[in-house]
This record gives C-alpha cells, structure tokens and sequence, in this order.
C-alpha cells in the first residue's frame, strides 16, 4: 500500500441499496411516455459507463415496489454478470438484480475505476462462489475493500487513466472497424462470384444425403463419442469446437445409420436460429454425431466439397435459406428447403478452381482477422494493467 493511503470498504464509503421488481413485471409495463424508466442489463453495454436511456418504462404505481436511482447514483450489477458499474445519467427503477450505491465518499470517477478493476471483481467472484445463482448481496457488498488515497490523489489517478483509456478506446474502435471490413471484404467477393453463375440445379442433385441429426435427445456417458450440438459451432471460423462437447455411449454411436455419421468430405449446415445457414466443411476424420439442428450434406463424387460449402456460405443460397425458414420464436430450415436450394450449376474442373481462389481469399481474410483479434486482446490486457498499476500504488 502506498504512503498516505487507505483501505476501506464499500459500506464504509457509501450507502448501499437493492433494486426491487413489481410482479408480475409485464402488468406494469407501459408504452406512456410519461413512464418512469425501466432499467435493466440490456440498457449497457459491456464498455460503456453511462446509462442515459431505457427501453422500457413502468406504470408509477410500480415505483413503490422497486427503487429509484437518480443521475449521478452508481449502479451495480448483481447477479448473472454481476459485478459491473456503471454511472446513471437519468432517473428510473432498478430490479433486484441491481444494487445502488448512494453518495460515495470519493471522486466519483475514481469509484468507478476501482469497481472496474480486477482488484474488486476478484473480490465479487469469491463471495459470490459458492452459490448456485452466483448475486451479490448487500452484506457482501459492503465487505468489498478498495484502496483509498487522498482526494487530489483520487483525482490525479482518474485524470492518467481517462486520457489512457480515450486512447485505447479510439485503437479499439479501429481494430474493431478493420475486423469487421476484413470479413465484410471477403463476403462480397464470395458474393461476386457466385453472382457470375447463372446455371442452376436443386442441392439434392449435387449430393447423395441430405439428412439431420438426432431428433431424440441422446443417452450421455463420461467417456465415449462427442455429441455436437448447435452450440459448438463457431461461426467465425465454420468449424466445429470440441472443447465443450458432451459424450455418448460407443455403443450408441456404433447403432447409427452411416447417413449420421459425419466423413471427411461431409457439409455440416446449421438450420435453426440465429446460427442459421453456417456450413462447415469435415476436414479430418473422427467419429462423432449431431442434432436435429445441424443438417449434413454428402456431396456427390462429381462435386467438389469445399465449392459446394462455400456456395452455401454464399449470400445468395443464405438469402434462399433465411426466406424459406419457417417458425415464429425461432427460424428453422426444414431439409425439405435444404433440399430444394438453388445452387449453381458448375463443372468439377471449375468447382476446384473456384474452390482454390476462394480458400487463398479466406486464408489471408482469417489472417488479418486474427491480427486485429490479437491487437484488441492486447489493449484489452493493457487496459487491466494500468488498473491494476493504478489500484496498487504504481502510476
């Protein structure tokens, strides 16, 4: 602990409160704009301090069953992703998944540095271990110790860490943005050239199954063969992550019909909600099966696998997917549909030319985005070391 400074804790330096819900919520819900706002989680975001407006209001008669917070009240997050600060900039009521911390005494920017630091989140994620529903109780709060310098020190840290922090937040946002033009730029050159093909034929011609997984769920075993679900699918890379997957009995597996065992050469293809239309070609050869949600296209002989997996990745068959989903809550491709998409019509010789240019632009595409992957974990770490040198005494 630096010379001159303290250490105290959260119930000492401001009064703590918990939110409050009126139930059922949706009866006092209301679209008058002469509500009063109604905060939750959604009105944040995960880098954002301020909440300036909701998207909901509640009838007043709700108001005394919940809590008021006014500008300039710290508000924090307590259970789910508990443990987050953030500054109101408007008046509402919070629910009992938040709590508020009235009248701190210390430079308001100063408290909501230190909540942002891992300093206090480690503290938050002990207490709150343990527990099936990790929160964070008033109690518990309370306990929370920061470090407490003098007032011009409060001041000088906030003014080092604000200037450092509006510079990562402008390397941020430009990495995010060369991100997102990296993959945009490889989306429109696939579209380009599936644009240039106009002869057609239904997928069904072009494979020899067309089939989905499980539709019962599977009996699960610690060891055995991997499971996947839709879940395991990333999106980013269309392949398929096995770290998380559950097991099924060999024995299971070994009962399958061929058609649900994926082989090298196979197109995995999402059909139910937001993944929707993700292809994922089989590269490598390794027992496991999948739901109902994950559809399997088997190519033919006279069709070349990466070709067809990028001409299901391509905007034009998404676009046929997305319009001949069904379902209200949740979008799904029946095979039916998947069966029928148009897909263009291309000689063996010109499927493996096009498959080549395409798997040249995707490799150089995944290469930048990793670069700039890298370069927001960077400022991301850089960001928790100037907390953790701010909070220790070292700026």
């Amino acid at each position: 602990m630096k010379k001159g400074w303290q250490t105290k804790t959260l119930g000492e330096i401001c009064e703590i409160e918990r939110g409050g819900s009126p139930r059922p919520i949706q009866s006092f819900i209301t679209t008058d704009p002469n509500g009063i706002n109604w905060i939750k989680i959604g009105d944040a975001t995960a880098s954002g301090k301020y909440i300036y407006k909701t998207e909901e209001k509640i009838r007043p008669e709700g108001v005394k069953r919940s809590r008021m917070v006014y500008e300039g009240d710290f508000i924090l997050s307590n259970s789910m992703s508990f443990g987050r600060p953030y500054i109101m900039k408007t008046t509402g009521c919070i629910h009992d998944g938040w709590l508020v911390l009235h009248q701190p005494k210390v430079d308001p920017d100063y408290l909501y540095h230190v909540l942002s630091s891992d300093l206090v989140f480690n503290q938050f994620d002990r207490l709150a271990a343990g527990s099936t529903v990790r929160n964070l109780n008033i109690g518990l709060a309370k306990s929370v110790e920061i470090p407490y310098p003098p007032l011009p020190e409060q001041q000088r840290i906030v003014g080092i860490l604000d200037e450092a922090f509006d510079g990562i937040a402008i390397a941020k946002a430009n990495a995010e943005k060369n991100l997102h033009n990296a993959r945009a730029l490889f989306e429109s050159h696939l579209q380009s050239v599936f644009a240039r093909l106009s002869d057609e034929v239904q997928l069904s011609e072009l494979a020899s199954e067309i089939t989905d997984g499980d539709h019962s769920p599977p009996p699960k075993a610690s060891t055995g063969v991997p499971f996947i679900t839709i879940s395991d699918i990333v999106k980013s890379t269309r392949q398929v992550d096995f770290s998380n997957t559950f097991m099924v009995p060999a024995e299971y597996f070994q009962k399958l019909k061929p058609n649900k065992k994926p082989k090298v050469g196979d197109i995995l293809y999402t059909v139910t909600g937001a993944t929707l239309g993700i292809p994922v070609l089989v590269k490598e050869q390794r027992d496991f099966c999948f739901q109902r949600h994950i559809g399997l296209v088997r190519p033919k002989p006279d069709t070349d696998s990466a070709w067809l997996s990028y001409a299901l990745l391509s905007p034009q068959l998404f676009s046929q997917a997305t319009i001949g989903s069904t379902g209200a809550a949740q979008k799904t491709v029946s095979l039916s549909v998947l069966r029928s998409l148009k897909v263009p019509k291309v000689a063996l010789p010109e499927q493996k030319r096009i498959a080549a240019q395409l798997d040249s632009t995707a490799a150089q595409t995944q290469r930048l985005s990793s670069i700039y992957q890298q370069k927001l974990a960077v400022l991301d770490e850089l960001k928790k070391s100037l907390l953790h040198q701010a909070f220790s005494g070292e700026l």
